[in-house]
């Protein structure tokens, strides 16, 4: 009987070239997807240059509108806050609505940085979003900033480190302004203080079954942060958001 040899490599041979095949094949239809991807992309860019350069001073005076350019912007892919080391000319906004702008968002974040600063030895570094949009809107000559604009801004100062960020509290951003993170228990404090602008040791202990002294520990936290601010006279303790004794 005569043996055939060299038939298994054979087709291992030819199960190899035609995985190749397949493999170079699928490389070829991918590059192209992202070709055709690419200038798309590009020509949305340049479409919304455009817009941008067309619709300058809406954007730069009507928060609407400057938010839902930024939405725009986000849907294809573009950081209008995203600098290029490559771009002398700086940001995207300051390249597309002129450098007269001067970077809307940063110098919003100067502003805002500089707010909460005076405010710090009021409210111990938490102010309300609300609270810093009403200050910057009251000087006149100036264009209206949003709420959305000033959490924008905020986050703009992100890579600085700890110190400035947005915490949601029951509901409501404020711009934290200290380099702390406030702990759960503190969060938790601040929240319960949006009810009644004030807490104190049974309020606490009553509806979240925290031990007395657990309370106590929390509420000096906050005193000694100056979030808060002690009212000696209530019995018991009462312990007010800055925010609220103004009001």
């Amino acid at each position: 009987m005569t043996m055939r040899r060299g038939v298994g490599l054979a087709a291992f041979d030819n199960h190899q070239r035609t995985a190749q095949q397949y493999s170079d094949l699928g490389s070829t239809i991918l590059q192209t997807h992202i070709s055709e991807l690419t200038d798309q992309l590009l020509t949305f860019q340049a479409a919304l240059k455009k817009f941008a350069q067309s619709h300058a001073d809406e954007i730069r005076s009507d928060p609407v509108f400057r938010s839902e350019f930024v939405k725009m912007c986000s849907a294809i892919g573009v950081d209008p806050l995203a600098s290029s080391s490559a771009n002398k000319k700086g940001s995207f906004w300051a390249e597309l609505l002129g450098s007269d702008v001067n970077d809307f968002f940063f110098e919003l974040a100067v502003r805002i940085i500089e707010i909460c600063r005076r405010a710090r030895d009021v409210n111990g570094g938490l102010m309300l979003v609300e609270d810093v949009k009403g200050r910057i809107n009251s000087v006149p000559g100036r264009p209206p900033v949003s709420q959305e604009d000033i959490v924008r801004a905020v986050n703009t100062l992100a890579p600085l480190g700890h110190g400035f960020g947005i915490v949601r509290l029951a509901n409501k951003d404020f711009i934290r302004s200290v380099p702390q993170e406030l702990s759960r228990d503190q969060a938790v404090a601040i929240e319960a203080t949006q009810a009644l602008g004030y807490i104190s040791v049974p309020i606490l202990r009553d509806n979240l079954a925290w031990e007395t002294a657990r309370c106590i520990a929390v509420l000096d936290d906050l005193v000694a942060s100056g979030l808060v601010w002690v009212d000696e006279q209530a019995r018991p303790k009462e312990y007010w958001t800055p925010s609220w004794i103004r009001q």
